[in-house]
């Protein structure tokens, strides 16, 4: 598999305070890789890295290299905008815009990019629905207020927004930690069929999801990366005692 995605020595700050600490990481294409570790270890710093989010936090700062399909995303004269359609972000909570519909909430990204209107718009939003597994459910609501949907379909309904600008990358950042587990399941089997034409990077504290949909882990703490490798072999045999205490719930 072809490196879609490579961080070389990637620090991280908030103020003077160091949260991410020469990460050395490749992410493989097609591919679902899980961030663990202790809340307060760099995980979402990390990132919001990958997209140049961390700079939007003031006082914050990141130097290094992060390289999508080769391209320094941290160049000189890189818009931090059109990084973020290639490389798009699903967080905790889910957060459609409340003044918008189901549609609308989907669209609004192609909109910003030019697409107004029109039957490619439509085709690109149904698509994006089907993608995120929601279509079916809200094919007779697309005027709907997008908040006047459950908590898991609001989730897939910001996945779909994310997917219709069709990013080469999709970050989430413990997605289904404001979830019931029937919604956790649904976005669980949706990260396993999206891989096959999105890479997604996952940060998680649920060991067993992370055993269960992704393909490759990397443990942090204290902002430093101590472990990365198959999941298979983390969760088996890890390498370093850290490592083996935290997914064993003896520490953290």
């Amino acid at each position: 598999m072809s490196k879609i995605l490579e961080v070389r020595e990637l620090n991280a700050w908030f103020g003077a305070t160091k949260a991410v600490k020469g990460i050395d990481l490749s992410f493989e294409g097609n591919t679902v890789t899980a961030i663990i570790g202790p809340s307060g270890c760099g995980k979402s710093t990390f990132i919001r890295c990958l997209n140049r989010l961390h700079e939007e936090v003031p006082d914050a700062s990141a130097e290094g290299h992060v390289l999508l399909n080769g391209d320094d995303i941290y160049g000189k004269d890189i818009d931090p905008v059109a990084i973020r359609r290639k490389i798009g972000m699903v967080f905790q909570k889910p957060n459609p815009f409340p003044s918008l519909s189901v549609f609308d909430n989907v669209a609004i990204g192609l909109r910003l990019a030019g697409l107004r209107r029109g039957a490619m718009l439509k085709e690109i939003v149904e698509k994006s629905l089907h993608l995120s597994a929601l279509w079916d459910e809200v094919k007779d609501k697309l005027n709907a207020p997008g908040t006047s949907l459950s908590g898991g379909q609001q989730q897939r309904l910001c996945i779909a927004r994310a997917l219709a600008v069709e990013p080469s990358v999709l970050l989430m950042d413990e997605p289904t930690s404001a979830l019931d587990p029937i919604s956790t399941a649904k976005i669980e089997e949706l990260v396993t069929e999206l891989k096959k034409t999105v890479t997604i990077v996952i940060v998680t504290h649920n060991m067993q999801q992370a055993a269960r949909i992704s393909d490759s882990t990397a443990f942090f703490l204290l902002g430093d990366m101590v472990e990365y490798g198959e999941t298979s072999k983390i969760f088996t045999a890890p390498k370093d005692a850290r490592t083996e205490r935290y997914i064993t719930g003896r520490f953290g």
